[in-house]
Formats: C-alpha cells, structure tokens, sequence
C-alpha cells in the first residue's frame, strides 16, 4: 500500500518572508498511518522545493501510490486541487484524498469544482486518515465509504458527508514522523538555523469573529508538557532543529501548563530559542513571569493587539483595550522578550486616518516587530457572513493576509496597499537606523538584526506582501497595482457552507464560564481539575491554522 502526501506549491509572500516552514501536518498524518502498518509513506512538499506541475507529475508517476492525500488552506485550495488532478492523471488508479480546514468547511464546493477528488477529510485527520487507508486496503472502497465517519464525497451527482468523526481525546498519544520530511531547507532566516512548529495544544476556547480555529478543532485539548519537551528534544537531536515555534493559538491560556513546560526546558537545559503567538490579556495577567519565561529560551512574542481603533477590537470580540495592548508591549520588552504587534487593516471602514492610527499607536507603543495584515474573511467564519455583500472578491488564492479584499469606502486597493507599505517603510527604517543596531546585546539584538535581515531579503526579491506579483514599485505606482483577482469565482451559496459543528457542550453554565474567561482571556487560569469541563462550556460553535504567524 504506497500512500503520497503533497504540500501544494502556494507562495504569498506573507510568512514565509521569515523562512521555510515545515508542513506539520504531514509529520502527524505520517505518524499515525505507521504506527498502524503502513509504512510505505512518502512525501512531497511542493512548497519548499518548488516543485512545478511536470516535476510533479513525474514524481506521482514514478511512485504508482494507490492513494494521494493533500491539504489546504483557503488560499492554497486550488494548487491542492491542481496537485491532486494531476495526480488521478499519472496515478489513475489511486484514490485522491484532500484534508484541512477549507475543504473541511467548504467541501460542497470543493467537491464541485474538482470531481477528481475522491474524497474529503472533515477536522482533523489522525484516526480519519488511518479508518480510511484501511478501508481502501482491505478492499472495500467505495463499497463501504459510508461507515467512514468525518470524510465527504460525491456519489450519483450528489454530496455526501458522512457522520462527524470524534475528536482525537488522547492527544498525548499523538506522535509525530519528523522522519519523513527533508530537512534540508526548513531554516529559519533571522536566526540561520532549522525551524520547527510543533504544538502544545489543539484548538481555542475564545470565539473571535474572523477566526475559525474554534471551530476546526472543536474540543481545547493540552498535551502532557513533558512530552512536548520530549518532541522538541527528537527535533532538536534529529533534525537539527534550533529555534521552534509552538503552533498554538495561544499556548498560555493554560498557565500551569505553560509554567511546567517552560520549567521542563529549563531543567533540560536545552537552550533553544522560541517564539509563540498569544494574547495581550495572558501576559497581563503573567507579568510577574514574564523573565522566567525568558529564562526558558522565549524570545519572540507575537501579540494579537489586532487593531489600534478600539471600534476595530469590539468587531472582532477581543476584550482588550488600546491602553492593554501598549502595557503589554511594554512589559515584554522589559523583560528582554522581542515582542511583534499585529495589526488587521483594510475593513470596509478603513480610512487614511485610521491607517495613520495605526502607524502612531506604532509607535506610541514601541514594539520591536510590526506587522499590518490585510482583513482577510475565512469564507467560513462568522464575520464573513456578517459581511454579506461588502465581500466581492471570492477568489480564495488571494484570501492571504497581504491582497486587499475588502474595497474600503474611503479608498481603492492600490490606496490602501500603499499607505500599508508607506507604515512598513517608516516603522522599519526608524528601527534599522535608531533603534536595532542599539537594542541592548546578545540574544534580542541578534535577533532583531536577523529580522531585519530578513526583511531586507524580501524586500529586494519583491516576495515581502506580494509586490512582485502586482506590480507595486512605491507610491507612483499605487494607481497601476495589479491584483489580478479571478472574477470567474463564485461565492459558495449559505447552504453550501458548514458554518456549524457539533460539540455536546453543556449550556448550564454557559454565562458563568464566559464572565470568567470571554475572548481575549480573562484573568483566570484554566487549573487542570476543572479544564475539561470550563472549556467545553466556553469554546462555542469557530481558523484556519495560520491566522497569526510570526514574521
């Protein structure tokens, strides 16, 4: 049974201005599938190595797998479809199957615009994947695909989904194939070395309006932070790794846990530099720990601050205020952390002036790192919905932080991308000049020094916010910016759209856990005893996995 995993060939010159992220998703999927006897696994990754549409076709040939599996987000859909068309056309033989959340929520149209996939897998796919290769290999695909729970697929012109699959409640059983991918070029710029990103926990108990991670993995589950460590260990010893970052939303949600596995570390004496993504109220409301998570090697915070308008950050329920965002900032920059401010722009209400805003609060707050991403409305999410008409742009490759797709009323695109680049422009050359050459020493100033590293890098190869591919030179072109949207794409009907999931979650005490703890977080730790049952009240019916990247 020859199984073939791709990682479609997609590049947005968001992230990955920072370096080569390693597809975590196939490590998981790999791991599960050969714990259960399958061993011939092999894998593709069609990003890292760019590898065109005729190289991959070749490869896909020369293997003959019997299934092809891919992934995707919203923007990488179509190369996902792209990828596994090309594959029934060198394999026709082999069943061709897509995962991640677009085609989790969005698998009506996907199934319509690429009959050539033979099926879907819904949430996440460690026992799916496994339920579903043995199906195949023991003959009885399609006979029996209806007994698979969590996959979808088309039969006599019509959908069908089959029943949710549980999620996976034991995640410490979970362990990963690093093996399987080659590590060769997953290096993280500012710092030389080879990135990983693996995870602490699954899923968010906050409900943010553009967000789906809620929603996706359904249930809040943590891992045993020592078998966390144990992984960084493997990656470290193995791989090469030299700097991670944890994959989770927010991994400080769980204080004890997080204690214990910045502890672990410490103990360890790993020395690893790391980064993490989380919330302004979390570290609020750890001050007092902020030098000893320092201590275990964090280095790089990026904050979810996401607008400077306080009218931005009611519409997307974060319970933060701007006054918050600027003491955060503070406090991990005291305690040496570099720390990274997000920005969402472009709603249909964006304006000069409060694009202007943003840049002040900039730098009224002083963060190290700054990053302006372009709205970008999950088609899934509850927000998109909301919007109703102020979307028009349903061509999902764009759905990637960096293109406008919301037209505000105030301005057109090209307006708007430039006034974005002009902040980048005077945020970053204040910071190259005045400030990161002086920005105390050792590990934060080499740090900082290789982030602007790599944003010089971007910038010269016109990959950083996609200049290249639109044809954007500085202010005089800002009337000529090509966005090329493909105005041939549809938006999916309502009824075409999982917009709900099923999560059994008690409603008693629903108002209770949600004084305690709303988006945004609380002041409130979740303590082990009480975990399971306070967040399966707080995490209510929804992102893809990358809303919030470091840079």
């Amino acid at each position: 049974m020859r199984i073939l995993f791709i990682h479609p060939n997609y590049h947005s010159g968001g992230a990955e201005i920072a370096g080569n992220w390693p597809p975590a998703w196939v490590a998981y999927l790999s791991g599960a599938l050969k714990r259960a006897g399958y061993t011939d696994v092999k894998f593709i990754d069609a990003m890292t190595f760019d590898v065109g549409d005729e190289a991959l076709r070749e490869e896909i040939a020369a293997y003959a797998p019997d299934v092809v599996g891919a992934t995707s987000i919203t923007p990488s859909i179509y190369k996902a479809q792209q990828a596994l068309k090309l594959a029934k056309e060198a394999a026709p033989q082999a069943i061709t199957v897509l995962g991640g959340v677009h085609a989790t929520f969005m698998y009506r149209q996907v199934l319509a615009e690429a009959p050539w996939i033979d099926a879907i897998v819904r949430g996440e796919g460690e026992e799916i994947i496994v339920d579903l290769i043995k199906t195949i290999d023991e003959g009885r695909w399609p006979a029996e695909r209806e007994a698979i729970k969590g996959i979808a697929y088309a039969q006599d012109g019509k959908v069908v989904a089959t029943a949710a699959a549980p999620t996976v409640k034991d995640i410490d059983s979970i362990v990963a194939d690093w093996g399987i991918l080659n590590w060769e070029k997953y290096n993280y710029i500012p710092l030389g070395v080879k990135v990983a990103i693996p995870n602490m926990a699954r899923g968010c108990p906050f409900t943010c309006s553009f967000c789906s991670q809620w929603k996706f993995w359904r249930d809040y589950r943590i891992r045993d932070p020592k078998k966390v460590v144990d992984e960084i260990e493997t990656l470290m010893r193995d791989h090469g790794v030299g700097f991670f970052i944890l994959a989770d939303e927010e991994p400080t949600i769980n204080k004890k846990k997080f204690v214990a596995f910045c502890q672990e570390l410490i103990d360890r004496k790993l020395d690893i530099l790391w980064g993490i993504n989380t919330r302004v109220t979390d570290i609020l409301r750890d001050e007092e720990l902020l030098p000893f998570f320092r201590k275990a090697g964090l280095i790089h915070v990026s904050l979810g601050t996401e607008a400077a308008a306080q009218l931005k950050l009611d519409l997307f329920n974060k319970e933060t205020t701007v006054a918050q965002n600027k003491r955060a900032v503070e406090l991990l920059r005291n305690a040496g952390i570099v720390v990274e401010a997000q920005f969402i722009v472009g709603l249909e209400n964006e304006t000069a002036e409060t694009l202007e805003e943003t840049y002040r609060m900039a730098q009224d707050w002083k963060p190290d790192l700054a990053n302006w991403s372009m709205y970008t409305p999950w088609p899934f999410s509850d927000l998109f919905k909301e919007l109703g008409d102020k979307v028009e742009i349903f061509d999902y490759e764009k759905y990637n932080f960096v293109t406008p797709i919301i037209k505000p009323q105030a301005m057109d695109r090209g307006e708007l991308l430039d006034r974005v680049m002009n902040n980048y422009r005077r945020f970053y050359m204040k910071k190259a000049l005045f400030s990161y050459p002086w920005a105390g020493s050792g590990q934060r100033r080499r740090y900082l020094l290789g982030c602007l590293k790599a944003f010089l890098k971007a910038g010269f190869e016109r990959k950083f916010y996609d200049l290249g591919k639109v044809d954007y030179w500085g202010p005089q072109s800002r009337k000529k910016v090509k966005f090329n949207f493909d105005t041939t794409r549809q938006r999916a009907a309502d009824e075409d759209v999982e917009w709900q999931v099923t999560h059994n979650r008690p409603t008693s005490t629903m108002h209770d856990a949600a004084m305690t703890m709303a988006c945004g977080g609380g002041k409130d730790q979740l303590e082990d005893e009480a975990d399971n049952a306070m967040i399966d009240v707080m995490a209510r019916p929804q992102q893809p996995a990358n809303e919030h990247h470091i840079h």
